[in-house]
């Protein structure tokens, strides 16, 4: 892994009827490049990947009224975005939220010219989708969790580069 590996953590968000919460993104520059993706981001300073989830969540989504539960998945990905390479080593923790009601004033400079809303899914309508999601099989993933609930260790998901 080079040094300039991101450290990140994504939050699977579900609400109390088992629907995940996803952010719809695009390229800054050419807004017919869109996918799907679960909140989170790097941290900050000495932050814990725990606090950096909770963090992210809130700016992201303006939703802070969340039980985090354990690592699901881990994934290590490479994407260009924005003019750059990006290397991350990614945490994807469950949570759960009774809080439905979404803000995005929370976003970023760069979130803000990439972020054109969020929705909440069904596991049935994420398997249907014909849009870009990541991490990529997250339907399978998805079903999967809420079969048979949370691995007792992390999952380590194959490697996405694009």
């Amino acid at each position: 892994m080079p040094a300039e590996t991101r450290k990140v953590a994504r939050v699977i968000l579900l609400d109390p009827d088992d629907r995940i919460l996803l952010m719809h993104g695009y390229e800054p520059d050419n807004t017919d490049i869109t996918w799907w993706f679960t909140p989170g981001g790097g941290l900050e300073g000495d932050e814990t990947r725990e606090e950096a989830a909770l963090r992210e969540l809130a700016e992201e989504t303006g939703i802070t009224e969340v039980e985090l539960g354990p690592v699901l998945w881990q994934r290590i990905c490479s994407f260009p975005f924005d003019g750059r390479r990006w290397d991350q080593d990614e945490w994807y923790y469950l949570a759960r939220t009774t809080q439905t009601d979404t803000d995005l004033s929370g976003l970023t400079g760069l979130e803000q010219r990439s972020v054109s809303g969020l929705k909440w899914w069904t596991c049935a309508e994420l398997s249907a989708a014909r849009e870009t999601v990541y991490p990529i099989r997250l339907a399978g993933l998805l079903r999967t969790l809420l079969d048979e609930g949370p691995p007792h260790t992390p999952v380590v998901l194959a490697p996405e580069i694009v």
